[in-house]
């Protein structure tokens, strides 16, 4: 059977992974974010309950 072998396989698998993670991560990691988050500080929002005509 010809897919249990996994001479070529194995080794595509292998050159794919090591060209993703030397060279392509590190090029898209530098890229800045276009949107960073901001670091203001959160407020709890005041609520008013409903009021329902039935009760």
């Amino acid at each position: 059977m010809p897919q249990l072998n996994p001479n070529p396989w194995f080794f595509i698998m292998l050159t794919s992974w090591i060209t993703f993670s030397l060279i392509i991560q590190p090029k898209i990691l530098t890229f800045v974010s276009t949107n960073p988050p901001s670091h203001k500080p959160t407020t709890a929002k005041t609520t008013t309950p409903w009021t329902w005509p039935w009760t």
